[in-house]
């Protein structure tokens, strides 16, 4: 006996023509597939909502939200869920043209200017202005060094302010009329200083797997950032060993004074 498909088959089968959404030549078909699979999952909340007894109800109930927010939300929407297992997750607009918008947590990191150490790491459960960022990192960094920083050199999209606190904040700008020749020299190698944080987010990203976090809410998120500075920072000292050790050999050779024994000269 011929019959209608379980919802699971039929809820598969249009996911496969969701799939077609980006061919135009099957976009209407596409189209119909997204309006039935947002019915089936309506209906399937509802029958959770009716059949489910009540102290399990109420053990389920944030999941439950969380899928009528889905299933209520539009392209225009705010605080729209991207994930499921990770409604805290937002849109993040890049602006480059390979990848133009990123899903996670916005993250802010201080980096020193001649070491290149983070210094500072903190991550953020809201998508604020970068500039808004400034104050927290700068208070951890200083917490961590025991020192504030005098001079912040920032990208433009930290524009709004030009001190927090005692701390100047330098942008990337045209110099000024009167400005000399070594004025400008200065500004050019201190903004070239900074455009060297980017390859330390791409290392950071692909060498030390912040590009995806498998730990859980904003303070997995928080977590997986400090390791990555940590290892980050820990390999950057581990490579200047050597020659740490190396001096400290020369001082302690330096200091130690010569022995004769036997037409032979040793140190102790």
């Amino acid at each position: 006996m011929k019959g209608n498909p379980p919802e699971r088959s039929q809820a598969k089968l249009f996911y496969q023509n969701l799939n077609e959404l980006v061919n135009p030549k099957n976009r209407k078909k596409a189209r119909a597939a997204q309006r039935k699979l947002r019915t089936i999952a309506g209906r399937l909340v509802r029958e959770l909502e009716r059949k489910l007894e009540p102290p399990a109800f109420a053990r389920h109930l944030s999941a439950i939200e969380i899928y009528k927010q889905i299933l209520s939300q539009t392209r225009k929407s705010k605080n729209k869920v991207y994930s499921i297992h990770e409604p805290q997750v937002y849109c993040i607009s890049k602006g480059k043209e390979h990848k133009r918008y990123e899903f996670g947590a916005k993250a802010s990191i201080v980096v020193t200017k001649n070491s290149g150490v983070i210094i500072g790491a903190v991550s953020f459960p809201e998508n604020i202005y970068d500039g808004h960022t400034l104050p927290e990192v700068l208070k951890q960094s200083e917490e961590l060094t025991g020192r504030r920083a005098k001079v912040a050199i920032c990208d433009r999209g930290y524009r709004g302010k030009n001190d927090i606190g005692s701390t100047k904040i330098e942008i990337s700008k045209k110099p000024k009329k009167g400005a000399t020749a070594y004025e400008k020299r200065k500004a050019r190698k201190r903004f070239r200083r900074r455009a060297g944080i980017e390859p330390v987010i791409g290392h950071l990203k692909s060498d030390y797997r912040l590009l995806r976090n498998y730990l859980k809410g904003s303070e997995g998120d928080s977590i997986n950032l400090m390791l990555a500075a940590a290892a980050f920072s820990f390999k950057k000292l581990m490579k200047q060993l050597p020659y740490i050790f190396s001096q400290i050999f020369v001082a302690l050779t330096s200091f130690a004074k010569p022995v004769k024994f036997e037409n032979t000269v040793t140190y102790a």
